[in-house]
């Protein structure tokens, strides 16, 4: 009788965890995703140039960067849970103080301290939600919660474009705000009965270092290759005289792609293990930008071509994840923190390299560029799970030169 009212509350408190963490990725997400579209809002109300407008958006996305290191070593350090807490309500107050701004400064100093709370929100709850949950399903709840940042852009920004143009721009930041303090209340309650981080010793952090930049580098390979792919999608499809609205369809097919992606390469990873997803993720990419760029020839599928490429990009980084919450168990925050901050940098470094492409050979030497660096990161991500293969299976205590003689 105890075994079986036991089970429905465990999975209860399960749903309640992934609802909570979901909707934090999503408020995080729809912040971070809807300041683009309010730029000319923003710029207007302050009269400050577009371009000026638009430091409010490099403020949060290079704060966010290099915080996420830093909150994260603190959170595997004092408790993942006090860090989330404390860091949601510092960026739900940052996001009012935004609503409230007297002058343009005084906007970039609030969203300076936004991108650095939300810098200690995500790999917080990255390390909550895929540890908590049984051993066989953490790498699908650490889909389900990216899927919540996925679908902010999909629906949260649209949504909030909307109020700003309904009513005020303003009303927009002080939603989230009042937002995020209600769910920094909501997840001070489902994650409470989770044990707090203990220390970790610095000796193992400067044994790590190598592994870490060796774990790090799929990650930077592979949102190199993607958004130099994605960030220059409109320029190349406009250069081939597609419409507004057949680039809005092909956003569509290619946002819907990418939650599906999410999930099943949570799914994948927990069935097949992390390793061989990222693997096939890597791989996947590579070779569905080269398929992209022959419907692009053709003029054949394009939409399912976007979509596919999407989708087989999106299997790899809950995979990821897993795969170094499960190399670094002690610094899940830490290194999920570390894995963010891997992401800016590729985007940073895809936004550059496609750019240059597009300028110098168009849309289709972006292409093949990108997908030769998904490949490339296909190759560092076999060449780690080599070396992690030959550490597990080398006997302790060894001379290297023992096994020869």
């Amino acid at each position: 009788m105890n075994t079986a009212s036991r089970k429905p509350s465990t999975m209860s408190g399960a749903f309640d965890q992934l609802a909570v963490a979901w909707l934090t990725m999503f408020i995080i997400g729809s912040d971070l995703f809807v300041v683009s579209p309010l730029l000319p809002l923003i710029a207007a109300d302050y009269t400050v140039a577009s371009a000026s407008a638009g430091l409010s958006v490099t403020v949060f996305a290079v704060t966010y960067a290099l915080s996420a290191p830093v909150l994260g070593h603190i959170a595997d350090r004092v408790g993942r849970r006090q860090v989330l807490i404390y860091c949601l309500c510092a960026f739900g107050a940052a996001n009012v103080l935004t609503a409230l701004s007297v002058n343009f400064t005084w906007l970039l100093a609030t969203r300076f301290v936004a991108g650095a709370a939300a810098a200690g929100v995500s790999p917080s709850i990255y390390a909550l939600a895929g540890s908590s949950g049984p051993s066989k399903r953490r790498a699908t709840r650490l889909a389900v919660v990216v899927s919540g940042l996925l679908m902010s852009l999909s629906f949260g920004t649209p949504l909030g474009l909307l109020t700003a143009a309904s009513f005020d721009w303003p009303l927009v930041f002080s939603a989230l705000g009042v937002l995020s303090l209600a769910l920094a209340w909501a997840n001070s309650r489902v994650w409470r009965n989770i044990p707090t981080a203990k220390g970790i010793a610095g000796s193992a952090d400067r044994l790590a270092a190598t592994a870490v930049a060796e774990g790090l580098a799929p990650t930077v390979l592979w949102s190199t290759a993607l958004y130099a792919m994605y960030t220059y999608l409109g320029e190349g499809l406009s250069a081939l005289s597609y419409s507004s609205e057949e680039i809005a369809k092909v956003i569509l097919f290619y946002g819907c792609g990418a939650i599906l992606g999410t999930l099943v390469g949570g799914r994948m990873a927990d069935r097949i293990g992390a390793g061989r997803t990222t693997a096939i993720g890597l791989a996947g990419l590579g070779s569905c930008l080269l398929l992209l760029l022959l419907a692009l020839h053709l003029g054949l599928l394009v939409d399912l071509a976007f979509g596919l490429a999407s989708l087989s990009a999106q299997l790899f980084f809950p995979a990821q994840q897993l795969k170094l919450a499960n190399c670094f168990p002690a610094r899940r925050a830490t290194m999920l923190a570390w894995n963010n901050s891997a992401l800016f940098l590729g985007i940073s470094l895809g936004s550059l390299i496609g750019g240059e492409a597009v300028s110098l050979g168009g849309f289709d030497i972006d292409l093949m560029i990108a997908a030769a660096g998904a490949f490339v990161g296909w190759i560092a991500n076999q060449d780690g799970r080599r070396r992690r293969a030959e550490v597990r299976i080398a006997p302790p205590h060894q001379p290297l030169g023992a096994a020869a003689s």
